[in-house]
C-alpha cells in the first residue's frame, strides 16, 4: 500500500497502527491523519527511535498492509 491510499483509508488503518504501536494514543493517531511524517514523528517521540529507524518502521508497516 502506498501513502496516498493509506491516507484515504486512515480510519481503517488506525486500528492496525494502534496494535503495532500500543503506546500511541487514539488522539495521537488522529493527529497523524495518515500523514507519513506525522506518524514517523509520533513513533520517534514515543519510542525514542532515531528518525531513520522510525521511518523504516512506518514504511514497513504500510507496506505490510
Amino acid at each position: 500500500m502506498n501513502w496516498d491510499i493509506a491516507k484515504g483509508k486512515w480510519n481503517e488503518i488506525k486500528g492496525s497502527a494502534r496494535e503495532r504501536w500500543g503506546e500511541l494514543t487514539d488522539d495521537e493517531l488522529d493527529e497523524a491523519q495518515g500523514e507519513r511524517e506525522q506518524l514517523v514523528g509520533k513513533v520517534q517521540q514515543k519510542y525514542g527511535k532515531t528518525k531513520a529507524e522510525a521511518e523504516r518502521e512506518v514504511d514497513d508497516f504500510i507496506a505490510s498492509l
